[in-house]
């Protein structure tokens, strides 16, 4: 079925959206409108921010009425009304355009409108009136839009801005949409239009999302949010979207490279030949004898290169901050205009004829064959004030061809740099960040693994457990092993730290599925992390008469002491409401805010009362029942879902430092590993984490807290002997690392144990083994 849908593609438009080519299909839809689709595989990130810079331009060049809509498969454009469509072409935009077209039109977009109304809510800035009852989500689009229409005055308004750094952020991706369309300008991807009778079999699947999108998606009406568009101040908008973390993250031996490659310093860069120096100071701007010396290939003759091309009227020599240099004679004007530079006599008049932008020319070649300079380093260089420099890198910033920031390791001014300089060298940091590591063997991430996880420190205070608990808080760990034998093994463990941490409130503990009659698997969370680790179970949920009571009664009442939940059940033995309770304890339904009933439950029994009919004795519990009951789902607020992947991968991140495929699929996330690949690339690309090859045999993809890879290449191998639970987090056989070919089948299973000597698997105890 698969083959058959690819070729029932290429036949209806003669080739197939690949990495390598994107396919632009032209055909009018059901009643007659002309309908661009635009095909690839790159995802919504990309596509979002290329729909409606599209957009844009073709209304500000047509004047057209233009709706979009973007997928993951591609974006699909649709023009009511117009005689004939725009040629696909204009929908493949210059990089240096995207970013101010994105900006501009995306306080328009739905999507914005929808992110401020998030914004506005966590900023409590749409209070409920009514706490405990639902808004309608049509109530709180137009209080919204109230707000939003308020806003609009005030660019500055940090809602406002905030709404912007999400969409721009966290929902766009502008730097690879650049990288794509500079690849398809240098043709390296290519673009193939075609007009077809109706959509395509994969465009028709992008109609689905129109129908569903101009059916439910859109705030308001078109003509309301044009109404709503907003005047942002674009200096702080750039301050809180920069990147302060570019310092820590670039280079400085990259940096160093890129600069000598600029400026044909380095070895494979060097010139030979009249020509080859003309270009040179075409491309670099004036230079001495001794300059061009040291960028020419050896045994070449500068002074008698130079003196040629003087005699060919190809150069002129000039006095540039009081030296003798050299230039090409097209820049005569450009030079005179820009930096006071009188020309040589005998320069012909057509290379005397003022140029549109003679400073700005000048300071965006500086720009381009730099790294990171200050305004005083071109000032200095180009000999004008440094107000002068200041003005034109401005211009040039508002069009998106220089970035403003803080590139230099070790700097402290605040710098600028070409766009295409900077991606270049942020690609070679990236490259060299994650060859740093050389891998390791897996009885080293065993040495690293427990040393991550503080195993054998000490300490008994509330402060430790709770750094604990944010390490391990979302892992599945079998009840009967959590506190004598993970928590301990941690600190100097007593039951009295958990339950105080519990009765504040702030740790939280939750049932993950049985395991037999009296055991079963727990998490541990900090209150507020709930809504953002938390997953539903992938197993049967209690369905019978008594778990319906015993929810509603929940529901109904809150929290609530084991009396009340018997009379709910409807009273008999109490062991069956017990029963029926724990029940909804392991399916993560319900939870206590204290661990004695839980210490209970796996340790004691309850008594039954023999010779009359079971009933619950005076005010009493049964000690698996005691403390106050309640839904998880009280926990559980709405979150998006950029939020909970962010969450999950922090999580995964900080509990095992260098995160594998293996070790992801073995805490059973929603997603798998490939669900939270897009978020550990971001963190990759904003310098919070490094990827690379850092354990032999785990795969190609591994990320890893920056601490963590100095811990892991310094992990030493002479730890002792370490004995752990099976199924301890810190244990990373059976998880990350694959237990060893045994006739003895080990298993991450409750009551086994470990015996890990430097690192290496010494021993597996089965629960009673001797």
């Amino acid at each position: 079925n698969l083959v058959a849908y690819l070729g029932e593609e290429r036949e209806a438009t003669g080739s197939l959206p690949t990495d390598r080519r994107i396919v632009i299909q032209k055909f009018r839809d059901e009643i007659g409108d002309w309908r661009l689709v635009v095909l690839s595989p790159f995802g919504a990130r990309v596509h979002a921010p290329w729909g409606l810079a599209a957009a844009r331009r073709l209304r500000q060049r047509h004047d057209l009425e233009v709706d979009v809509v973007w997928s993951d498969d591609g974006i699909i454009f649709r023009f009511p009304d117009a005689d004939e469509a725009p040629d696909p072409s204009e929908l493949v935009l210059e990089p240096e355009d995207v970013e101010q077209l994105v900006v501009d039109e995306v306080g328009i977009s739905a999507v914005f409108a929808a992110r401020f109304r998030e914004a506005a809510g966590r900023a409590l800035l749409l209070p409920r009136r009514r706490p405990g009852q639902r808004t309608p989500l049509w109530l709180q689009r137009r209080r919204s839009t109230s707000l939003l229409d308020a806003a609009r005055r005030y660019p500055t308004f940090p809602i406002v801005l905030e709404a912007y750094r999400e969409v721009l952020q966290e929902h766009f991706d502008l730097a690879a949409l650049e990288e794509i369309l500079s690849q398809i300008r240098a043709r390296s991807l290519g673009v193939t239009s075609v007009e077809t009778p109706g959509p395509s079999p994969f465009a028709q699947s992008l109609m689905f999302d129109f129908i569903a999108s101009f059916m439910y998606e859109h705030d308001a009406p078109l003509a309301e949010r044009r109404a709503m568009a907003l005047t942002v101040d674009q200096g702080l908008l750039r301050e809180l979207l920069g990147e302060p973390e570019l310092r820590d993250l670039l280079d400085p031996d990259v940096i160093e490279s890129v600069e000598l490659e600029l400026q044909r310093l380095a070895p494979d860069r060097r010139v030979s030949g009249p020509d080859a120096v003309a270009d040179l100071l075409r491309d670099l701007g004036p230079l001495t004898t001794a300059d061009v010396t040291r960028r020419l290939s050896d045994h070449e003759d500068a002074e008698g290169l130079l003196g040629g091309l003087e005699e060919a009227r190809r150069v002129i020599r000039i006095t540039h901050r009081g030296e003798t240099a050299w230039a090409v004679i097209e820049d005569a004007a450009r030079l005179r205009d820009a930096v006071g530079v009188q020309p040589p006599p005998g320069v012909p008049e057509a290379f005397l004829t003022p140029v549109d932008d003679p400073l700005g020319d000048v300071v965006s070649r500086y720009a381009r064959t730099h790294g990171p300079f200050t305004a005083s380093d071109a000032a200095a260089a180009l000999g004008i004030p440094s107000a002068s420099v200041t003005q034109q890198l401005e211009g040039l910033e508002a069009r998106g061809r220089v970035s403003r920031g803080a590139f230099r390791p070790g700097g402290e001014d605040r710098e600028w740099i070409d766009a295409d300089v900077l991606r270049r060298i942020r690609r070679r940091s990236l490259a060299v960040l994650r060859k740093d590591v050389e891998a390791v063997d897996g009885d080293v991430l065993a040495r690293f693994s427990t040393s991550w996880h503080g195993i054998g420190g000490g300490g008994a205070s509330q402060g430790r457990l709770l750094d604990v608990v944010r390490q391990l808080q979302g892992t599945a760990v079998p009840a009967s092993i959590l506190e004598g034998d993970v928590l301990a093994s941690r600190l100097d463990y007593s039951p009295e730290l958990l339950d105080g941490l519990a009765a504040t409130g702030e740790i939280v503990w939750i049932g993950r599925g049985p395991l037999g009659t009296r055991d079963g698997r727990v998490a541990l969370y900090q209150r507020d992390q709930v809504p953002l680790l938390r997953w539903e179970l992938d197993i049967e949920r209690p369905d019978e008469e008594v778990h319906d009571r015993l929810r509603s009664h929940l529901s109904d009442r809150g929290a609530s002491f084991f009396r009340d939940l018997y009379g709910a059940a409807g009273g008999g033995d109490p062991e069956e409401t017990l029963d029926a309770l724990w029940d909804l304890v392991w399916s993560g339904e319900v939870t206590n805010d204290t661990l004695a009933p839980l210490r209970a439950f796996l340790w004691g029994r309850v008594r039954r009362t023999k010779g009359r009919r079971p009933s619950l004795p005076g005010a009493s519990a049964p000690p698996s029942g005691s403390g106050r009951w309640y839904l998880v789902s009280d926990l559980v607020d709405v979150a998006s879902t950029t939020a909970i992947q962010a969450a999950r991968a922090d999580q995964l991140l900080e509990r095992h430092g260098v995160l594998t495929r293996d070790a992801t699929l073995a805490e059973s996330v929603p997603g798998g590993f490939s669900g939270l690949y897009p978020v550990l690339t971001t963190m990759e690309d904003a310098g919070r984490v490094r990827r690379g090859y850092f354990v032999e045999g785990l795969g190609g993809s591994q990320f890893a807290l920056p601490g963590a890879v100095d811990r892991l290449r310094a992990a030493g191998s002479d730890e002792g002997t370490v004995t752990l639970a099976a199924a301890d987090p810190a244990n990373p056989y059976g998880a990350a690392l694959p237990w060893p070919d045994h006739t003895g089948h080990p298993a991450r299973r409750a009551g086994a144990y470990v015996v890990l000597v430097d690192g290496r698997l010494g021993a597996f105890v089965e629960r009673g083994g001797k």
